[in-house]
């Protein structure tokens, strides 16, 4: 298979630890770390040092095979609680991303099928690897999919980073524009910083750089008068979860941006693979909203921005509801409404 650009991969499994582009370090430091314990999976989860609800599913299902790996037992029964024990640890670590908990509970099942030690430890590292490999070439058919939605020529708004970085390989709401500068299908990107932590300018911009796509970075507040001013053909984004009418959690902001291309009247695409739909939830407001800490907001890089004390809501997710969502694109194909009709078609 062809890769589209020449970005690292985000996470790498190694037998005796897990090798991690460390996100939180981008755009000025392009650094590796390695994570030795099903601790340092969980800590590089919750602070944001892997991102992207594919990257932190994969990340978890590594990280239950590391845990199993080191596990000492002798007694198969022991050996499965403490596995248990390693995967609700992981799931505990950031409540909104549904590709967590999908990927978890592959490896659960797994385990709890597993007739001995030894053959548990190595079905669960097969099982991760699996899920990597599946991902990779499910973001390839999404960007497939979705480069036809697009014409040469066209400027295209994005928001956060839905990218290699946060796959296993290509993105998704990104994978066109790697696709489209393979081609040599003109495609100019519009970046959208993403506050609070900035993945937008650290890291989609970052990314689009290195594929060597045309890719302009502007605040979030700049995005309708960009729309208006620049002639954008239209948005694209990536999700965290989906319910099964199509409301979509993804980072905070994009409802915005579904609002103002409903305004301006330009198609307003979701591009997720099938892990990332949750037909166990009716629609969007059942979707578990993560609030992180305030500091987020009141800090820049370290650097104190506002007063002390001052209050702050910092939700890292806002849902936009199916009517504001043009299409979704998936490794199965393009989603249109009605959702609640069609989605079962794509996804099982």
């Amino acid at each position: 298979m062809t890769t589209t650009t020449a970005l690292p991969y985000s996470v790498q499994w190694d037998d005796t630890h897990i090798t991690l582009l460390n996100q939180q370090a981008l755009p000025t430091i392009t650094e590796f770390i390695k994570l030795y314990s099903v601790e340092d999976v969980f800590d590089s989860i919750l602070k944001l040092k892997v991102r992207g609800a594919p990257a932190i599913g994969l990340t978890a299902a590594f990280g239950v095979a590391l845990g199993a790996n080191q596990d000492g037992s002798t007694d198969l029964g022991e050996f499965k609680q403490n596995v248990t024990k390693h995967i609700k640890k992981l799931a505990s670590s950031r409540p909104t991303a549904v590709n967590l908990f999908w990927a978890l509970k592959r490896m659960e099942n797994i385990l709890q099928a597993a007739k001995s030690i030894p053959a548990a430890k190595e079905a669960l590292i097969l099982e991760a690897k699996a899920i990597f490999t599946e991902d990779e070439e499910m973001c390839r058919k999404i960007g497939e999919h979705g480069l036809s939605l697009f014409a040469e020529g066209d400027s295209i708004l994005t928001h956060c980073n839905a990218g290699g970085i946060a796959t296993a390989r290509y993105g998704t709401a990104l994978a066109p524009f790697h696709l489209a500068k393979e081609r040599a299908f003109p495609i100019k990107v519009y970046a959208c910083e993403t506050r609070p932590v900035l993945q937008g300018a650290r890291l989609t911009a970052w990314e689009l750089m290195q594929s060597g796509v045309d890719v302009t970075l502007i605040s979030d507040n700049m995005a309708a008068h960009t729309i208006h001013h620049k002639q954008i053909n239209g948005i694209i984004v990536g999700a965290d979860r989906i319910a099964a009418n199509g409301d979509t959690a993804n980072k905070i902001g994009t409802l915005g941006l579904a609002i103002l291309a409903n305004h301006y009247g330009i198609p307003f695409y979701v591009a997720a693979p099938s892990s990332t739909f949750d037909l166990s939830l009716e629609s969007g407001t059942s979707i578990p909203i993560e609030e992180r800490n305030g500091d987020e907001i009141t800090f820049i890089q370290g650097v104190k921005i506002a007063p002390d004390n001052v209050k702050t809501f910092n939700p890292a997710f806002d849902v936009t509801p199916n009517h504001l969502i043009t299409s979704i694109i998936t490794e199965n194909g393009i989603i249109s409404p009605d959702y609640v009709k069609n989605i079962p078609l794509f996804v099982n």
